[in-house]
């Protein structure tokens, strides 16, 4: 172990048993799978004929949760494959009213679900894809946030469907299948024999627009068939392999919870894992698909899946690891979300759950243990970073720097090779940034946080060719683990998001008050 340095407060910690984030190894081809996947599609495509409505389930674009517990799975992975049948396709995006009425938030993004679908929107049409069919889910009069988006996205060229609440979905198969149910939904009108159904993020109502498509395009005269692309759970990974488990770790406070496929065990006498939601609305499916076209291609929720992400699985062990990982992360982050919003602990112990299911605890996440001892030996908060080789960076408060810019400072020092006592912040940089906050911005605290470390350095960086290597380091830190013993503000949040530093902290804030500024 190092000395720590006198102005950040850090010290490092070598290499231990546990490994870093880029020492746990490649457990998924991905070329492999782009392959593999883009065929597969295409032949199911085939098999159905006429268009096919495929409901592709979690994120297509930046699947961060999927490159984490896959590690060789790549965020815009599924998006590359799907390049491969771009000038066949086009993409039609669903969102619910209800999560404009909440605002819900994309957490790993941190922007609204409005603003997520114009920016998904602009990310397809760059990539050359074909998008103008916006389907606005379980709408209802009194939804005034979700009518004014409407007439936004109607101002912007896009073409709205506009889908009400159908009373006793999924149960009530005969209103679902009228006029008075999926009837009285608007038909979007695609142009190509490929769509794409995709969403901001889960409960967006993908099924029941396929299923409102499906049935239009019958009234009208168009073959039409449904296919499920959902990367997770994985269909032919173990009920409970932490891969899955990590998949209900990510859904807890929708209440998913994975299971055996019961049709496709009866039908085939085979285990194939699948969750409740896919389950619970399968029979709906099939009466649909039958009643249309007298027969349903499908005898299982399993069969209407054309996921082949397990085939591409090709270090189990080190899925499994990653997958551990991300439960733990789950576990803080749920934690954290429930003490900023005074809510009781029903997701987090969900996801406590969990990980006794997959043999995990949180100190299993090597970050934890040294952030807690850097406040327990201190009295103020701690941090502490994992660099890739797996050597723990830690950093505490002091009057100058907040721990998680201590932090920051000292890993980039580590990994530019710098002596930890040398000083990469020159005074010149430091006291103008603390005069504009203490004097100016009306701040009693004149200790840099993360972006202003990074403002600081980059100023002593035109004329300290130290400060330049360090800065130099800032792409090394992608990947990395880190945690902190308090809740981080938004703006550490938002750096370290930025960075590519999946981070969690314990559940608590630095100061005891009632309210925090975040």
């Amino acid at each position: 172990m190092t000395a720590p340095d006198p102005r950040t407060h850090a010290t490092t910690i070598p290499p231990a048993s546990s490994p870093g984030p880029g020492a746990r190894g490649v457990g998924f081809d991905r070329e492999a799978y782009i392959a593999l996947q883009s065929r597969h599609i295409q032949e199911r495509r085939e098999q159905i004929g006429g268009k096919l409505y495929l409901e592709m389930g979690g994120k297509l674009f930046d699947d961060h949760h999927a490159s984490r517990v896959l590690p060789g799975f790549r965020p815009d992975d599924k998006i590359a494959m799907l390049e491969r049948l771009r000038d066949e396709l086009e993409i039609l995006v669903c969102l619910n009213a209800k999560d404009l009425e909440r605002q819900k938030v994309r957490a790993d993004l941190g922007i609204t679900y409005e603003d997520e679908v114009l920016r998904l929107v602009d990310v397809f049409r760059e990539r050359g894809f074909l998008v103008q069919n916006i389907a606005l889910t379980q709408l209802e009069p009194s939804n005034q946030v979700a009518l004014a988006f409407v007439e936004r996205l109607q101002k912007l060229g896009l073409t709205v469907s506009r889908h009400s609440v159908i009373p006793g979905y999924p149960q009530d198969v005969d209103l679902i299948v009228s006029e008075q149910g999926l009837g009285a939904n608007e038909h979007a009108p695609t142009q190509r024999d490929l769509i794409v159904v995709t969403a901001p993020g889960p409960g967006s109502g993908k099924l029941a627009t396929c299923l409102s498509q499906i049935y239009h395009d019958h009234a009208r005269g168009i073959p039409a068939g449904y296919a499920k692309f959902e990367t997770f759970p994985i269909w032919d990974l173990p009920l409970e392999h932490p891969v899955n488990l990590a998949y209900e770790a990510a859904t807890a406070d929708l209440d998913d919870i994975n299971l055996i496929d019961p049709f496709h065990l009866a039908a085939y006498g085979e285990r194939a894992t699948s969750y409740n939601r896919d389950v619970e609305v399968f029979p709906l499916l099939r009466t649909l698909l039958e009643r249309l076209t007298g027969d349903s291609p499908y005898a299982s929720p399993t069969d209407m899946g054309v996921n082949m992400a397990g085939r591409c699985v090709v270090d189990d062990a080190a899925c499994q690891d990653a997958a551990r990982q991300e439960i733990i992360r789950r576990y803080y982050r749920a934690a954290v979300d429930e003490r900023i919003h005074d809510q009781d602990d029903v997701v987090s112990q969900r996801v406590a759950l969990v990980m006794s299911k997959a043999g995990c605890r949180v100190e299993d996440r090597a970050v934890v243990a040294p952030a807690l001892a850097v406040e327990e030996t201190t009295g103020e908060p701690g941090s502490a970073l994992q660099l890739a080789d797996g050597t723990i960076i830690t950093g505490k408060t002091s009057p100058l720097l907040g721990c998680s810019a201590a932090m920051l400072l000292n890993a980039l020092k580590h990994l530019a090779g710098i002596d930890h006592t040398a000083h990469l912040l020159s005074p010149s940089a430091i006291e103008p940034i603390q005069t504009l906050k203490t004097e100016h911005l009306g701040s009693r605290n004149p200790r840099l946080h993360t972006d202003e470390v990074l403002i600081a350095l980059s100023a002593s960086a035109a004329a300290d060719e130290r400060a330049r290597r360090a800065l130099e380091e800032l792409r090394s830190l992608a990947g990395c683990d880190a945690h902190t013993t308090t809740i981080l503000g938004t703006v550490d949040e938002h750096i370290f998001r930025s960075l590519g530093i999946s981070v969690t902290s314990e559940p608590r804030y630095q100061r005891s008050a009632l309210y925090h500024k975040r």
